[in-house]
């Protein structure tokens, strides 16, 4: 960041992805001030808004995330009249009057780079004010960049805007331009890990001689689920929504094979479907992944080790972690926390099968009427393989607030 650019960061929300945000930054230090916004009171007194900072069920005490054992208190200098305090050594001020982005006070605190992680505004389409509240808000407030922490979710048939954009670092990332665009998706965990699961395999083999995809995620639960049974919403559409997540496996949905083709264009030529269970772990999950390969003559077949090789030289080549290759036998907790680990290759469970594939060419499109009649035996054969690939990702801190943590530094560096 360029020196007469204020390195002060705005964090939109303090949920579980805005806390994390706030403990990323605090520990990693490139920003001087961080202005945070509840958009309402918490507590009765900022101290009890402290104590939900400081405190994390899945990731332990602030203090001891930022230094271990050597852990010392890492909080000072509350001011409850100002309402801010120092984490780390880094200024934080709380915001708590507005929620709707425009009206927050962005521009008074010079918080030129706004993070949104409340998950309420992902339409970049609707204009500042909207009037259940737009991500444009913030920019109206003062911010001149905006980073939304999930996928954006644009009407059917709804273009993206020309300054919005999607990314996933080590990926997509260098798509992002500083001259153009304003408003960027960070996209979401899972299809953080998705597309660095793919892409090894698609620049090994091009995208060519993928036939089809699909994955499933074993997903911890999420904010969004109930802890015991509650009524449905009105005109909820998934019932199951309002059953307990910590006494069921829950079937739900995922965005990530739509969100994986803005990152990987590549993608949107094969068929994908993308599925989610949810489990009741706080953090810590899995995509398995079934990418289906026709096999060339004269080509070394597919098989696991081949696999395996290929993520091992992508990971040992990519020096920033985002991609692990591990020939262990991994359980989600040994996941959890891993520095900026998009996705951990299971090696230890590639599988790998070939069969043949009958094809008849009558029901192949553009093949002419008169080269069928030429061909004696109208049905062939082609070599398929099936390969299965686990991956595991910390949905929260390593494998997204971390990389987010990456691409709002970047985006900073950028700015002039």
């Amino acid at each position: 960041m360029k020196p007469n650019i204020s390195k002060t960061l705005g964090i939109n929300g303090l949920g579980r992805i805005g806390k994390l945000t706030l403990w990323h930054h605090a520990g990693r230090k490139y920003f001087d001030r961080i202005i945070v916004n509840t958009g309402r009171k918490v507590g009765k007194s900022l101290e009890d808004l402290i104590h939900y900072i400081e405190r994390d069920t899945t990731y332990g005490k602030l203090s001891s995330f930022l230094y271990g054992y050597q852990a010392k208190p890492v909080i000072s200098d509350v001011d409850e009249k100002e309402a801010s305090f120092s984490v780390n050594g880094v200024t934080v001020k709380i915001l708590q009057k507005d929620r709707n982005p425009k009206d927050i006070e962005w521009a008074a605190h010079d918080a030129k780079i706004v993070v949104d992680t409340t998950g309420q505004f992902l339409d970049p389409s609707l204009a500042a004010n909207a009037a259940k509240g737009s991500i444009r808000g913030h920019l109206e407030a003062g911010a001149q960049k905006v980073i939304a922490s999930a996928p954006f979710k644009l009407k059917e048939g709804t273009p993206m805007p020309e300054d919005s954009v999607t990314t996933v670092m080590g990926i997509n990332d260098k798509v992002y331009d500083p001259l153009k665009h304003t408003i960027i998706s960070n996209a979401s965990c899972t299809t953080t890990c998705l597309s660095h699961m793919i892409k090894p395999l698609i620049d090994y083999f091009g995208i060519e001689r993928v036939l089809s995809a699909s994955m499933a995620t074993i997903h911890a639960a999420t904010g969004s689920q109930a802890v015991l049974d509650r009524l449905p919403k009105t005109d909820a559409k998934d019932l199951r929504k309002s059953r307990s997540i910590m006494n069921n496996i829950i079937l739900t949905t995922t965005g990530a094979a739509k969100a994986l083709q803005l990152v990987i264009p590549e993608m949107a030529t094969i068929g994908f479907i993308a599925e989610s269970v949810r489990i009741p772990t706080a953090t810590g999950s899995l995509i398995i992944l079934v990418m289906n390969f026709q096999e060339e003559l004269n080509k070394k077949p597919i098989r696991r080790d081949l696999i395996n090789s290929i993520y091992e030289t992508a990971a040992n080549t990519n020096t920033n972690g985002y991609l692990i290759y591990s020939d262990k036998q991994n359980v989600s907790s040994d996941i959890i926390g891993t520095p900026r680990a998009a996705a951990v290759i299971e090696g230890h469970e590639t599988h790998a099968r070939t069969g043949a594939i009958n094809i008849n060419l009558e029901h192949v499109r553009g093949i002419e009427k008169s080269i069928m009649e030429q061909i004696k035996d109208q049905v062939t054969s082609i070599q398929v393989t099936q390969a299965v690939i686990y991956g595991w990702y910390d949905n929260e801190m390593a494998s997204y607030v971390n990389m987010l943590g990456d691409r709002t530094v970047s985006i900073a560096e950028a700015m002039h």
